[in-house]
């Protein structure tokens, strides 16, 4: 049995960064969809900056992600 080290590391980094390409969309998507913090014990910024939803920046992110995670699922059920 011969391994072929090359191409194992070269999945191995192409899955690597597809996976944090994938939770840094979903994260960033997630993030745009939430506005002000609700928790009402914690205390108020300084900075006076106020975290307004962003649903189209959400929405980007989101359809970003649903789409790597559908092509990767191509590559896999094609073959």
């Amino acid at each position: 049995m011969n391994i072929d080290w090359s191409a194992l590391g070269e999945v191995f980094v192409v899955s690597f960064g597809a996976a944090i390409t994938v939770i840094v969309l979903f994260s960033f998507g997630i993030r745009a969809l939430a506005g002000p913090a609700a928790d009402p014990t914690s205390a108020p910024r300084q900075t006076g900056a106020e975290v307004t939803p962003r649903p189209a920046l959400a929405v980007l992110c989101l359809l970003a992600c649903a789409l790597v995670v559908g092509y990767g699922l191509y590559l896999i059920i094609a073959k």
